[in-house]
């Protein structure tokens, strides 16, 4: 397996410190708005290496963080005049729930909230200051970079950049600013949420919770640090220079990667250009959202992708000729092992995703039998992850006036709290020959198999 490393700029063998076990941490949400589909590709990306790390046989402990305390956060309360804590909860749950529609599992990591790990943040600086990299500036903590020669060493950014006796509160910069980096804010007393630590009231920067979550759940240097290109500088950047400056230079991360931006109609996504999508959006336009999914493995991670409605819509259709292919299937089937071998081959060469779908389309093309051919699909899907046997293509089904007017009414039913009633009208239905499920707030109409 080869991975693209954005530290040595280079597709590298993937050799981890401890096989076959791999720690791997992702960078993720501040949640303090939705998320908009480029945040999402890189979240994909993450449950994509994770899934392929699985595929070859390693056991994975994979980290993704939730910043709920930021100043983005405070904004956003502020503006609705109410708490952090409603602000982030909200915004975490939607989180949650865009990534379980896109196929991502989270029971299979870990996900620290910041919040929960203030007070180890609070000893993580005061260990900084006592070995010389960090200085407090009227009840703030700043990390001093000239105390750290290797800084730039992921990003490329010189420290011959950094203006003398500069520091920036802000968590965010360009690489024009290059700056002494904040550890701890200090906070007047306006009614925000505030810490208590030995540099007076506060709150950490955002830099600092990644080091302290990584490394107390993951050790003092892991396998893997995943991420968008657009944290690079500066935010993975100070990460290695605190972590590494706290562990006396113990390399803090073997293997960086980095997705790439996503465009739209070939220009970046921003709320200005009216053209800033969420996964909300997608399925307000009819799209099923495993299409956005089927779209992204099209284009190499490290490569912008383009998002385009018809695009999406090609995605799409793509997507239903593979349910196609596997809504039939009534016999077990026999993975091709030659199939599999070339699926593996493509997707442990940097995850080539783009050259695994061409597997896909070439082994269902092939004269191999109709059931071995969904196994394999399966198997490949394991990768994949656009849930195919769970989301098989259901055969559309006449439903009699009679049974839709059922329907109705025991949905009128329900929206007043008649239960009982409502349960009598599905009785009624049933002796149709139909049936209803309640899934996710919609009622789907079901034909009762009578064999």
């Amino acid at each position: 397996m080869k991975l693209y490393n954005t530290l040595t700029r280079k597709v590298e063998e993937f050799e981890p410190i401890n096989p076959p076990n791999v720690g791997m941490y992702t960078c993720g949400p501040t949640v303090y708005d939705f998320m908009h589909i480029g945040n999402l590709r890189t979240f994909i990306l993450s449950d994509l290496l994770l899934r392929t790390l699985k595929f070859n046989g390693y056991k994975v402990n994979a980290v993704q963080n939730i910043t709920d305390i930021d100043d983005k956060i405070i904004k956003r309360a502020q503006e609705q005049n109410t708490t952090i804590e409603t602000v982030a909860n909200e915004f975490t749950e939607i989180f949650i729930q865009d990534v379980r529609a896109l196929n991502i599992d989270l029971k299979k990591g870990k996900q620290p909230r910041a919040t929960a790990y203030v007070e180890l943040m609070v000893k993580y600086i005061a260990i900084l200051i006592d070995k010389g990299f960090a200085y407090e500036k009227e009840g703030s903590v700043y990390f001093d970079i000239t105390k750290f020669p290797d800084y730039g060493k992921l990003s490329g950014v010189s420290t011959r950049e950094l203006k003398t006796g500069t520091r920036s509160l802000a968590d965010n910069y360009t690489k024009d600013d290059v700056a002494d980096f904040v550890l701890w804010k200090a906070v007047a007393d306006d009614g925000t949420k505030r810490f208590e630590s030995p540099w007076g009231w506060g709150r950490p920067g955002w830099h600092i919770e990644c080091s302290v979550m990584s490394q107390l759940t993951l050790g003092d240097q892991f396998d893997i640090h995943v991420g968008g290109v657009d944290l690079i500088f500066p935010h993975h950047e100070n990460e290695i220079a605190q972590s590494e400056a706290a562990t006396d230079k113990k390399p803090f991360v073997k293997y960086w990667v980095h997705g790439a931006h996503l465009l739209v109609d070939g220009a970046k996504m921003s709320k200005s250009l009216d053209n800033f999508y969420t996964l909300k959006d997608i399925e307000e336009q009819g799209f099923d959202v495993l299409a956005l999914r089927y779209l992204y493995l099209q284009t190499h991670y490290r490569q912008e992708v383009n998002f385009t409605w018809d695009s999406l819509e090609a995605a799409q259709t793509a997507l239903e000729r593979l349910r196609n292919e596997v809504s039939d299937s009534k016999k077990d089937g026999i993975v091709s092992a030659e199939f599999e071998r070339h699926f593996k081959d493509a997707i442990n060469n940097d995850l080539n995703l783009s050259q695994a779908l061409a597997v896909v389309w070439e082994m269902l093309k092939s004269n191999i039998l109709e059931e071995d051919k969904v196994a394999t699909l399966f198997e490949m899907d394991k990768v994949l992850g656009l849930d195919l046997k769970n989301k098989q293509k259901k055969k559309e089904i006449e439903i009699p006036e009679e049974v839709q007017s059922l329907v109705r009414e025991r949905e009128a039913l329900r929206k007043e709290k008649r239960y009982p009633q409502a349960d009598q009208w599905r009785n009624k239905i049933r002796k149709l020959g139909f049936d209803i499920e309640d899934k996710d707030g919609e009622t789907i109409v079901v034909k009762l198999n009578r064999n």
